[in-house]
């Protein structure tokens, strides 16, 4: 008879993501299992190319011009930014792409594959559905108060375990407070402290985190855990067979980037931050089929991936952090910030945010 393996939820998909064969270790690409702002579209990738423009102009146009990407997947941002970048800012990207997986075939050698952050970075630092894969604890509130959460690593049943750590408390009274017997709160420190560190890292310029979230007074009572397999939604068991993930208190790490020394700060929707990149999902005018159908075909396509992106009840849903160091927020970020006032923190963001297609 197998000996169960039981743990709390942060160990637990540490191994399942990122241990020896792991999910994200052993090469698995997110678009093999779910759709992505990036699979969806390359209108996504071309609203990040008039972003780095922005950042590029707002840093003096630097020699080089550093542009990270963090959970890059099989780099599909950086490819197109390369092979779209005018030339005089072509040669002086210099590309990261931050990935635990394998390097791909065929990525071209311009693009440095690594498995952290680079310690020092001028330039964009883009995060697409990141910090919603770091491993984090689970509690649940009971008569005698909150509990960890633990799990069979081969099953994915769960009990009750020890009281939280002073650290998970804290946090849980500051951003996830519990109310009855039975709410959950997914402990987001873990990606507090990863976002931190990105600030941290940043000489100057702009850092994005994309990913599914929602704001303290909307916070889902029974959390947002899933697994994700093959396109479709299965029980997130912690075997390393699929992807496991729970949205992201993208307000927390607001504050947490704050403090590690973020200048200008942006919280918002997808929706809104990729219409003041200039896309619209606008169909293109209906005479343009006599005057030239090709294009017009190419104008339907457009709009289609566009109106994708920015619908509201799934990708536009996102949430969209956008910090600075040492420059103010780029123009068309810095438009959405003045409407919504200060900090230009939305109240957008909510459970309604969507789940993985």
């Amino acid at each position: 008879m197998v000996a169960l393996t039981w743990a709390p939820w942060r160990p637990a998909m540490e191994l399942a993501l990122y241990g020896a064969d792991g999910f994200y270790r052993r090469g698995e690409r997110p678009a093999e299992h779910f759709r992505t702002s990036v699979s969806a579209s390359s209108r996504f990738a071309a609203a990040l190319a008039r972003l780095l423009g922005e950042v590029d102009a707002a840093l003096g146009r630097p020699q080089r011009l550093d542009v990270v990407d963090i959970g890059a997947g099989c780099a599909g941002i950086l490819r197109h930014l390369l092979a779209h970048a005018a030339p005089d800012l072509a040669g002086r990207i210099h590309p990261v792409a931050v990935e635990v997986a394998p390097r791909p075939d065929g990525l071209p050698d311009a693009i440095t594959w690594r498995d952290a952050p680079p310690d020092s970075i001028t330039g964009l630092v883009i995060a697409n559905e990141w910090l919603d894969n770091i491993p984090l604890d689970i509690v649940e509130q009971t008569d005698d108060g909150p509990r960890l959460v633990e799990v069979c690593r081969t099953t994915g049943t769960e009990r009750l375990g020890p009281v939280p750590s002073p650290e998970d408390l804290d946090w849980i009274a500051s951003w996830w407070p519990l109310a009855e017997p039975g709410d959950r709160a997914e402990i987001g420190h873990p990606r507090c402290a990863a976002w931190a560190s990105v600030i941290g890292r940043l000489d100057a310029g702009l850092a994005v985190a994309v990913d599914y979230a929602h704001a303290r007074a909307d916070r889902p009572p029974y959390g947002t855990l899933t697994g994700y397999r093959d396109g479709a939604t299965v029980a997130p068991v912690p075997d390393g067979s699929c992807d496991i993930t729970a949205h992201v208190a993208l307000d927390a790490c607001t504050a947490s980037g704050q403090r590690a020394g973020a200048s200008a700060t942006l919280l918002t929707t997808q929706r809104n931050a990729l219409r003041a990149l200039g896309l619209t999902g606008a169909r293109p005018p209906l005479d343009l089929a006599h005057r030239d159908p090709r294009a017009y075909l190419v104008g339907l396509r457009t709009a289609g991936e566009e109106a994708e992106l920015l619908d509201a009840s799934g990708l536009g849903g996102f949430g969209w952090l956008a910090q600075t160091v040492g420059t103010p927020l780029p123009p068309s970020l810095a438009d959405l910030a003045s409407q919504a006032g200060g900090q230009g923190q939305s109240s957008t963001l909510s459970d309604s945010s969507p789940r993985r297609m």
